[in-house]
């Protein structure tokens, strides 16, 4: 039987929802009446733009999909003589809505007065008397949930298992998944709320295994500080950056959900900008690559890039010629070489100091120079094929600035191209691509700093042009680093190719970036405001730190840095936690997974493939199409009718395994089309990281652990994204760690 409360509080969540409706309306008829004004003079115009702006803003603020508007209540002692017991509530939601006389109807959760809700515990009450949970479907209260404190029999730990509000909690853990991430801002928990009310400044670094919460925790920070600090980082921006464009698909929607529509998503190679990445490499290259001594390497690129003419270069001047030798060229890149900038930005020092010495040079030789105007002019090829006419100040009257000369001089054939000997502008493709294409190169700049075979593995065959390359993943963070070094190049119209920096970055499966991948990250961080979030444990990059003092040390610390570890897995059944720790075990000696809360009583499931060593790799795709039909059919029968089932298969079985399942008719994804949008996703491990599905089938252990850079971490993570039910299928021996599961 429902709470005898439900009817009242349903009446009060009814009004919230029509106030609510009331906000989005006066919104769209403010746009409406900006879009309405026709002319007006150069600020109307713009006043109308600002509000055609905001309201679009508000209007993005006050869609909540389908996600509950109110989760929750508290009833907070006033003030007064002991034992008076007048209390004072407060709604719990997701936005602030307000009456018409501007009172209270719902509490933004990110509100101080809300605190409370997330917080207080009986031994800490905060002041409050009641915290109560609603139980809801849509805009339906189904049923209400009470912990009441200083009262006795009252009882704050969810049922004995550290839980506020464990009945709703419990509840939403076992909904089935609809490939997109919830929020959980209605059944946060209090250690997760202290992450998220965290202080912005320096890096906060979220330990937190399989199931915590942490990446849930991150981004509900993240619309936390937005709501918290919203002057300053609404106008710098908030980036999320997570491991692959499956995860971000799989979050896109929870800071909607939570009124904040305008932070940034990216994968860490989206930073860089759309580079087609249509290469591939060893994994030691890819090792190589993101290892920190490649900074060193390409800032000794970039300088020798920076240098003297070998040669002297006679530049044409009316009837006489100017020498340009190399020991001046010596002295104008030493001394630019000695200034602070990028590589392209000094660039104008060095034609400013070219300018100065050629004018020095004409002055000197001044009784030489013509003053007939017809023999200070040079024809020239405008680059298009037709000829330009250059015409050459004169010494007739006043003597040119060093600018006026370098206007002019500067689109004559023999300076253009000693300028570009001596310090050319440069892309980060054009320059990476000539590093990496030229043994000599990379000799020059790797000499005692990388070995002979590692240059050597660096090296890459010349394409015919920049756009032919084939760029590689592990090419990336050496492009980002690069376009630190050299710096924009100015292009027509004012347009600058420069880095983006964020009030605060959150960075998901941090674990598993390389070291370059991190400097990528803090050149992001306009003050190193950063939340940084993942699980060594999970680390199956070629990256694998040991600690996270490793990862920390390539962020910006001038901040300083915290580390906070989540302890309590909500997402895994213990069942499956059980075979995950067996598997960590082996994997991390030293390392526990973290403790279920709840129990499924569903055993995982153990399929073997039986027969003779080719008939059983032969026979493994179609095992695989039947247990993944057979838990289809399991999770569709769950408490919400629906489910997802993830397939997570080695490299090398993803095109047989998903042959297999287009033969039988079932309805999948795979990660580059289709995942999460199918009841079935066929996914890698890289691809799987921070998604969670109904049920998980896991595809030959064995090999997975085989074509991991990091091993059996591969096969923890792929076990540990099951929120219900777990089978595992093979041909091919178990490793050790699932044996005496299997045969238990």
């Amino acid at each position: 039987m429902a709470h005898p409360d439900v009817p009242a509080e349903q009446a009060h969540v009814d009004h919230a929802y029509a106030r609510l409706q009331e906000m989005r309306d006066r919104a769209r008829g403010m746009l409406q009446d900006a879009f309405g004004e026709r002319g007006g003079t150069f600020q109307a115009v713009t006043e109308r733009d600002i509000r055609v702006r905001n309201s679009l803003g508000r209007l993005d603020q006050l869609q909540i999909g389908s996600e509950a508007l109110v989760f929750g209540r508290i009833d907070r002692l006033l003030p007064g003589p002991p034992g008076s017991g007048a209390t004072e509530a407060f709604h719990i939601g997701r936005l602030a809505i307000s009456d018409a006389d501007q009172e209270p109807l719902v509490v933004d959760w990110r509100a101080p007065i809300a605190e409370p809700f997330y917080r207080a515990t009986g031994a800490f009450p905060m002041s409050l008397r009641r915290r109560r949970h609603f139980l809801t479907e849509g805009q339906r209260i189904v049923d209400l949930e009470d912990e009441l404190f200083g009262v006795e029999g009252g009882d704050d730990e969810g049922a004995g298992l550290g839980l506020s509000g464990s009945t709703v909690l419990l509840t939403a853990l076992s909904r089935g998944r609809t490939g997109r991430m919830r929020d959980i801002v209605a059944t946060v928990q209090r250690e997760q709320d202290e992450v998220i009310r965290g202080p912005l400044g320096g890096v906060l670094v979220v330990q937190g295994g399989p199931g915590t919460g942490k990446t849930a925790v991150a981004l509900h920070r993240a619309a936390y500080l937005l709501y918290t600090h919203r002057f300053p980082l609404e106008r710098q921006g908030v980036l999320v950056v997570g491991p692959n464009p499956t995860f971000l698909r799989y979050i896109e929607h929870v800071l909607p959900s939570l009124g904040e529509s305008g932070v940034e998503l990216s994968t860490v190679a989206g930073l860089f900008g759309p580079v087609p990445k249509t290469g591939t490499e060893d994994s030691d290259v890819t090792r190589l690559k993101g290892d920190p001594r490649m900074a060193r390497l390409l800032s000794r690129a970039v300088a020798d890039r920076q240098r003297p003419l070998r040669r002297r270069v006679d530049i044409p001047y009316g009837r006489i010629y100017l020498r340009l030798e190399p020991a001046a060229t010596q002295q104008i890149v030493n001394a630019v070489k000695r200034r602070a900038g990028t590589h392209n930005a000094r660039r104008r020092s060095v034609e400013t100091l070219l300018w100065r010495h050629l004018l020095d040079e004409i002055q000197r030789r001044a009784p030489e120079v013509s003053a007939d105007p017809a023999d200070l002019r040079i024809e020239v090829d405008n680059g298009e094929g037709q000829a330009e006419v250059i015409e050459l100040p004169s010494l007739a009257a006043d003597p040119p600035t060093p600018a006026e000369l370098g206007r002019a001089l500067r689109r004559v054939p023999e300076v253009a191209e000693a300028l570009d000997r001596m310090w050319p502008l440069l892309t980060p493709e054009a320059f990476l691509h000539d590093l990496l294409g030229a043994r000599p190169l990379l000799d020059l700049a790797g000499r005692g700093l990388l070995d002979d075979a590692e240059r050597a593995s660096l090296y890459r065959p010349r394409s015919a042009s920049v756009l032919d390359v084939p760029w590689t993943d592990g090419d990336i963070p050496l492009l980002d680093e690069a376009r630190a070094l050299l710096g924009p190049i100015r292009r027509r119209g004012g347009g600058e190719d420069d880095i983006r920096t964020y009030g605060h970055v959150v960075v998901d499966e941090a674990q598993d970036l390389s070291p370059m991948q991190l400097r990528m990250l803090a050149r992001r961080s306009l003050s190193g405001s950063m939340t940084v979030v993942g699980d060594i444990a999970q680390a199956t990059g070629s990256w694998a730190p040991a600690s996270w003092n490793r990862v920390v040390e390539h962020l910006p610390a001038r901040r300083g840095w915290r580390m906070v570890e989540l302890t309590v897995n909500y997402r895994t059944p213990a069942e499956i936690i059980e075979v995950a720790d067996r598997i960590l075990r082996d994997a991390a000696p030293g390392m526990r997974a973290p403790e279920a809360v709840r129990s499924t009583h569903e055993e995982p499931e153990f399929v073997t493939v039986e027969g003779a060593a080719p008939f059983r790799s032969a026979a493994l795709p179609a095992a695989v199409a039947d247990v993944v039909a057979s838990e289809v059919s399991a999770v569709a029968g769950g408490p919400d009718g629906a489910g997802t089932v993830g397939v997570i298969v080695p490299g090398s079985l993803l095109g047989p395994v998903a042959e297999q399942l287009r033969t039988a008719g079932i309805d999948f994804g795979l990660a580059a089309a289709g995942a999460l949008d199918r009841p079935v996703s066929v996914l890698a491990v890289a691809d799987a990281k921070g998604l969670e599905f109904d049920a998980v089938v896991v595809v030959e252990p064995s090999r997975l652990i085989d074509e991991s850079p990091q091993g059996a971490r591969a096969l923890y993570v792929a076990v540990t994204r099951a929120t219900r039910r777990l089978a595992v299928v093979h041909a091919e021996p178990l490793p050790a760690s699932l044996r005496a599961q299997e045969s238990a």
